[in-house]
Order: structure tokens, then sequence, then C-alpha cells
């Protein structure tokens, strides 16, 4: 059975950084299309960045800022978020097909 587990979630000021991990368990993650979504208060969840085996794709609100990246060895996938904004306030979650997690909550107030 395939679980994802998402961490890293936070309060940070703007301009800063975090870094989400995505650890999963039930299926290998190196060949696998897998991405980062999220869901701001009062919105529809959106996705942020999507790892295909031949390249990445990223939100145009986040291109520049945002790296989406897999280490096999640890079968985790990560999301390393610099210059932060208010506007990236959401929970964030990792999925792979049907399968989500439950979701990090990332805050970026002063």
């Amino acid at each position: 059975q395939v679980q994802l587990v998402e961490s890293g979630g936070g309060l940070v000021q703007p301009g800063g950084s975090l870094k989400l991990s995505c650890a999963a368990s039930g299926l290998i993650i190196s060949n696998a299309p897998m991405g980062w979504y999220r869901r701001a208060p009062g919105k529809e969840r959106e996705p942020v960045a999507t790892i295909f085996s031949y390249g990445k794709i990223y939100a145009d609100s986040v291109k520049g800022r945002f790296t989406a990246s897999k280490d096999s060895s640890k079968n985790t996938m990560f999301l390393q978020m610099n210059s932060l904004k208010p506007d990236d306030t959401a929970v964030y979650y990792c999925n792979f097909r049907d399968f989500w997690g439950k979701g990090t909550p990332v805050t970026v107030s002063s």
C-alpha cells in the first residue's frame, strides 16, 4: 500500500526558506511521476511542481523560487522553497497518481 508522509512545514517570515519532505513507502520513487500541490485558505488545490522522468514542471507563481527533487536512496521527495511570500501560505501535499499525503502547513507571515 502506498503511503506518503509530508513534513517540514511551519511558520516563516517573508523572504525566508523552508524545505519540505515527502517520505514514500509502498512504491519506488526513482522513476515515478510525483508532484507537490498546495491548497491556500479559501482556494482550490493547485499544482506546484511535478517531477517526471524527463524533467520537472513548475507553476508560474513559484518558478525560480522553488525546486523539487528526489533522493532515491531515501525514497523521499523534497521541495526547497526560497524567497517565500505571504501568498505561498497553504497546506502542501505530496501526490503519486491517486495517492495523497495528509499535508504539511506552511505559513508565511511577519
